[in-house]
Formats: C-alpha cells, sequence, structure tokens
C-alpha cells in the first residue's frame, strides 16, 4: 500500500483521540467483567481503550464491548497475521503492536485497518515512519529512557507522534502529556489485573475517577 494511503487511514487516530489522551489498556479473564467494564467506562466518559489479546476470552470481549456504539474498542498485542484478522472479524477499530514487521503491516495495510504500531528504536521508527505510521507506541516506555529519549526522538523524527507505554502510571502520565511529540499514554494502570481478578469495581471505578479529572 501507497504511503499516503496509509497516512490517509491514519487520521482516523485524530479524531479517535482528540478529546481523550489516556488509553486504558485491560487484559481480560472473563465475560462477565465486561458488563462492569462497560458501566464504568460509560458512567466516566472514557470511550476508547485497549483489549490485549493474551486471554482466551479476548476476542469475545472485544466483539461484545464493541458493540456498544459508544465505544471505539481497539485489539492490543497483535503480533501476526492471524491476529489481525481476528482482530478485524469481532469488529476492533483499530489495533496496536509491540513491536512491527512485513507481515503484520501487510495484513492492516490489506483490511484498512489503523495501526499503532510498537517502536523501541529509532531504525523501527525510520521504518514505521516510511510506511506512512506517524503515531507509534513507544514501547516498553520506562525502560528505553522515558521521558528523557523521547525528548531526544524530537529532533530526527518531528512529524512523529508517541504512545508511550511501558511503565506509566498516575504520577507520572502528566509529565509524559506534557511533551509535544506525545499524543497520548496508555497503560494498565488504570485497570489493573489484579484488580480485574478480584473484580474489585468499587476500586477500579476509583481509580478511573481520579484519572478522567486530572
Amino acid at each position: 500500500m501507497l504511503r499516503e494511503n496509509v497516512l490517509k487511514i491514519n487520521k482516523i487516530f485524530h479524531q479517535y483521540f482528540s478529546s481523550q489522551k489516556i488509553l486504558p489498556i485491560l487484559t481480560i479473564e472473563d465475560l462477565v467483567s465486561c458488563n462492569y467494564i462497560q458501566d464504568i467506562f460509560l458512567e466516566n466518559g472514557i470511550k476508547i481503550f485497549e483489549i490485549t489479546l493474551r486471554t482466551n476470552v479476548a476476542l469475545e470481549a472485544i466483539n461484545f464491548l464493541a458493540q456498544n456504539k459508544n465505544f471505539i474498542v481497539g485489539a492490543g498485542t497483535l503480533t501476526n497475521e492471524k491476529n489481525v484478522q481476528s482482530a478485524v472479524d469481532v469488529g476492533a477499530k483499530f489495533g496496536v503492536s509491540p513491536g512491527i514487521s512485513d507481515e503484520l503491516f501487510q495484513q492492516c495495510e490489506k483490511n484498512n485497518f489503523p495501526l499503532i504500531p510498537g517502536v523501541s528504536s529509532p531504525s523501527e521508527i525510520m521504518v514505521s515512519y516510511n510506511r506512512g505510521y506517524e503515531i507509534l507506541k513507544f514501547f516498553p516506555a520506562e525502560v528505553l529512557g522515558g521521558i528523557k529519549m523521547l525528548k531526544a526522538l524530537q529532533g530526527p523524527f518531528p512529524d512523529c507522534h508517541f504512545f508511550p507505554t511501558g511503565g506509566i502510571n498516575q504520577d507520572n502520565a502528566n509529565k509524559y502529556l506534557s511533551l509535544s511529540n506525545v499524543y497520548g499514554v496508555a497503560g494498565s494502570w488504570m485497570v489493573p489485573k489484579y484488580l480485574l481478578d478480584q473484580k474489585d469495581w468499587k476500586k477500579i471505578n476509583k481509580i478511573i475517577k481520579k484519572v478522567v479529572s486530572k
């Protein structure tokens, strides 16, 4: 696919994230949890979120929540062609990957499926950008140098914007968001897996309320 076509597809992210700069990442183990998550997100105005393909019910969870017209549900942990096709088939509106590969790019482009590719080096940024991807997942952010690294990337990559992921939390999220090349931040701290496993919806709701009030 021509770079111009990828750019056209990825303009959709400007619509998605114009009013929400924090992307919750969820790892869901059972479908019952989806009902509670749906209620909490609706109550707090969370419209966009990512569900990782790390559990046996992930695709079903995406399919269930994607049927709610208030939500824009993304599929995370895309690592191969099969992942991408499965995400498309169940109604995911976009994908997020931990890294990049030609196979992954080609399958997303074949399906006109918006992708936030994961990058961890200048070389991977160059490969992604030259293909048309300007909004990138910077992962794992804190391990790679965090804010200092992102500042260093501003010079050589002025047109690239990042979603730092990995080590982002309530304490440092706003520091990342203050950077001109940070498009938004993503993380599981908003809906921690241990609280999902405990089904502690009160605590999850409290965390989400704190996040959206910032």
